[in-house]
């Protein structure tokens, strides 16, 4: 049997288990609200570092005692100290709770003051006049978000590099791998493999530079709003020495000058920079798909690229291997889109002076970061790495392919060319058959003409 004690809070009493940390308030949000998954861990490290950076300004700035807060920064540095599964036992909110996070940063705040009491019980902590001292839930919770979402772009950004400087490896490497090209799902004229793989590297170039740029917008803090954006009860430059700490802290230029209504009812720099997330998840799909397509067969597919076999493919058919990886980071593109439709209406549900969608905002917002940090990584070490070209097979699809015709147009006409690719097709010949069958040009025409590298521009600026 569990033991309880009591606590009150404006409400009534409240029975909370023995060794909990956290208060009444939690234990009321623990009880109203059990379904989904728990407050990310993230949110509640950025919040327990602004109550750790608050009591620094508050003491500096007098409107605290030193002693309270130098043991509440105390507390928080015990906090931050445990591992993950300590910390999580006396954080055991859930996401769908009040869309403010108001319990959730009560739950930061109780926990803050009873550890504080572990530490030192002849100093009394209260976690709304001391830990929560000029601060609001509903502009300690977006700053949160937009701190998390920050370090988790942050670490996006790496692995997307990281994936970039895998590619050009390739595309140095098969810089002049002649493929065939295709358009329309139908042959087209030949390029190089590096070409094609210059394409994805380029679209994740403009991708990374699309984030970055947008990126700065989360440096943008609402802290210093309070409750409805006018900084009631928040002294004087108290946001601006909780900016300073945080960007210290984490290496990431964050701002107080900010117009706190803003902060509070909208989250615009959120929705922003998920987009930019959402359009490199579609480019990822697209690259994804187009390396396990090449793959495909060994033998009955395009067979154009080998790719590494991590893992069996199959229950029931020995040897097989499938693209797992490309698998694995399409599934994670399909659910950044999805988490675009959350963030974008959580984003425009600003009722007045707030909004009330922070926590299923931020929850997704750090899925599609860390999903796409992740699978990006997987891809980059476990497919690209060691994705290598069938050359044979390229060189055959080159050369059974009929639209290497169109280096005949110059010197014959496309009308010509056209006929003599039709007939090749019709004939089952190659198009060197048909071509010098329709006696508008020699073979030793048709073998100056028709190289496949020179159709590709490769040697041209």
């Amino acid at each position: 049997m569990t033991n309880f004690r009591i606590e009150s809070d404006t409400l009534g009493e409240v029975k909370i288990p023995e060794t909990a940390l956290w208060g009444a308030q939690t234990e009321r949000s623990r009880n109203n609200f059990p379904t989904g998954e728990k407050m990310p861990l993230e949110i509640i490290k950025a919040l327990l570092q602004i109550k750790k950076a608050a009591a620094i300004a508050n003491k500096e700035l007098k409107s605290i005692d030193a002693d309270k807060a130098d043991l509440i920064v105390e507390s928080i540095d015990k906090l931050l100290a445990l591992s993950d599964e300590d910390l999580r036992k006396d954080f055991p909110l859930v996401v769908y709770q009040t869309g403010s996070g108001t319990q959730t940063n009560m739950n930061t705040n109780e926990v803050v003051a009873h550890m504080a009491a572990t530490i030192n019980s002849d100093i009394e902590i209260l976690p709304n006049d001391d830990v929560n001292k000029g601060q609001s839930s509903n502009d300690i919770f977006p700053t949160a978000m937009n701190i998390t979402a920050a370090i988790a772009v942050d670490n996006l950004e790496d692995s997307l590099q990281h994936l970039i400087d895998e590619l050009k490896v390739k595309q140095e490497k098969y810089w002049r791998t002649v493929k065939i090209g295709r358009t329309h799902l139908q042959d087209a004229t030949p390029l190089t493999f590096g070409q094609e793989v210059s394409g994805w590297v380029s679209m994740l170039e403009h991708d990374l530079s699309y984030i970055k740029t947008l990126n700065k917008t989360l440096g943008e803090l609402a802290m210093g709003g309070t409750a409805v954006g006018t900084g009631l009860n928040a002294a004087p430059h108290f946001a601006d020495i909780i900016a300073k700490e945080m960007s210290k802290l984490y290496g990431i230029e964050f701002t107080a000058d900010t117009n706190k209504f803003y902060g509070l009812a909208a989250h615009s720099g959120l929705n922003v920079v998920h987009g930019a997330i959402k359009t490199l998840a579609a480019d990822l799909m697209k690259i994804a798909n187009d390396v396990r397509f090449l793959a495909s067969g060994p033998r009955s597919g395009y067979g154009e690229l080998n790719i590494p076999a991590n893992e069996p493919g199959s229950s029931i058919m020995p040897g097989k291997v499938n693209p797992t990886q490309a698998e694995a980071i399409t599934m994670a593109a399909v659910r950044v889109m999805g988490n675009d439709v959350v963030v974008d209406i959580a984003s425009s549900q600003g009722n007045f002076e707030m909004n009330v969608y922070k926590p299923v905002l931020i929850s997704a917002f750090l899925e599609s970061a860390e999903l796409l940090a992740g699978t990006m990584t997987g891809f980059a070490d476990k497919m690209i790495h060691g994705l290598s070209v069938n050359s044979d097979r390229m060189e055959e699809l080159v050369e059974q392919s009929l639209m290497t015709v169109t280096a005949l147009s110059p010197h014959i006409g496309y009308h010509e060319s056209a006929t003599i690719a039709q007939d090749a097709e019709k004939a089952g010949t190659t198009l060197r058959e048909a071509a010098i069958k329709s006696g508008l040009l020699t073979p030793e025409q048709f073998d100056e003409w028709v190289v496949p590298i020179n159709m590709t521009n490769i040697d041209q600026k």
